[in-house]
């Protein structure tokens, strides 16, 4: 580490933020408790240790010369993260998390997900709610969206420590647990000026294969990525989210099963049209899973971390699991 790094200390940033503050020397002293040579002393050992002048010497007042104004912007901004730093560092020592990451399929609400964000963060370090001005526990969330078996990867490989909406056919291996979030209706639908809209009665699979379909990417990386509802020999438009699907269905580019509580205002409004199958309409049966550990007698222990405590007991809520699979995206 060079003299220049080495001469940058808390101490010398909070004396530029004072002698800026106070307007002189003088005052800047009296509110540190040094003697005015002393705090001039200061100023000049850490001039000559970056080789700037920091004050214009010509005026009586302590003004600040350019390089002076930009040490005491970026002055500032240190000392701000260092004490977020100190903040993060003792509510860790409290039993928060320094970073949770929670990894999403992107059939989740995620308004009712930002919701319960917002509840996190209005949490005091003791885990009180109603705090907004606290800051919160001191965790930083990463949320991450993912599709299909991108979910369990997300969890499987450590990228996550909680993944909600993966599917119920995982057998979780040791150390992970997988506890049930409910069933999520999928329909079949297209535009309404589609072919298929108007066809009389359930679409069978000779028909519908001639038909291209609309498919959402798996977004696992080193899992086989899964596909659903595709046929062989059916075209297939491949797209990023359930979002740009139901985009795509709407503007005829296709067919597809889609969750119900995400296209039910498309079809109020008439700009999705719901078709029968053959296939029947589709239930998911979701999960959420995360890290545990057992005792000697085989029974989970509940996690060492605040925050995902906090989050495991808010998808305890048959309430909160309800909205996470029926509201509105």
């Amino acid at each position: 580490m060079s003299d220049r790094s080495l001469a940058l200390t808390p101490d010398a940033l909070v004396m530029m933020d004072t002698i800026a503050r106070s307007g002189s020397f003088a005052a800047a002293a009296r509110e540190l408790g040094k003697v005015p040579s002393a705090l001039t002393y200061s100023v000049r050992q850490l001039e000559e240790a970056l080789d700037v002048l920091l004050f214009d010497r010509s005026s009586r007042q302590a003004r600040l010369t350019a390089a002076g104004e930009e040490l005491l912007q970026e002055g500032r901004r240190l000392l701000s993260e260092i004490e977020g730093v100190a903040n993060r560092v003792r509510r860790v020592a409290t039993g928060w998390e320094s970073e949770m990451t929670i990894a999403a399929d992107d059939v989740i609400s995620r308004r009712i997900l930002f919701e319960l964000c917002e509840a996190f963060f209005s949490l005091d370090p003791q885990g009180r709610s109603g705090a907004a001005d606290s800051g919160g526990p001191g965790t930083r969330l990463r949320l991450r969206t993912e599709v299909l078996s991108g979910t369990w990867e997300a969890l499987v490989s450590g990228q996550a420590d909680l993944a909600i909406g993966i599917e119920l056919d995982h057998e979780p291996p040791p150390g992970l647990a997988i506890e049930t979030l409910g069933e999520m209706p999928f329909i079949f639908a297209v535009a309404p000026h589609h072919p298929l809209a108007r066809h009389e009665g359930p679409v069978d699979d000779v028909l519908l294969v001639r038909h291209r379909a609309v498919a959402v990417a798996d977004s696992a990386q080193r899992l086989s990525p899964r596909t659903l509802n595709l046929l062989p020999g059916q075209e297939v438009l491949t797209v990023n989210s359930m979002a740009d699907k139901i985009e795509a269905l709407r503007r005829g580019l296709g067919t597809g099963f889609v969750p119900l509580h995400q296209v039910q205002t498309l079809l109020d409004r008439g700009e999705l049209v719901h078709k029968e199958t053959w296939r029947g309409t589709l239930n998911a049966q979701l999960g959420y899973a995360w890290r545990c550990s057992v005792d000697a007698h085989g029974m989970r222990r509940p996690p060492s971390g605040l925050a995902l405590r906090w989050w495991l007991q808010q998808l305890g809520s048959a309430t909160t699991r309800s909205a996470l699979i029926e509201s509105a995206p």
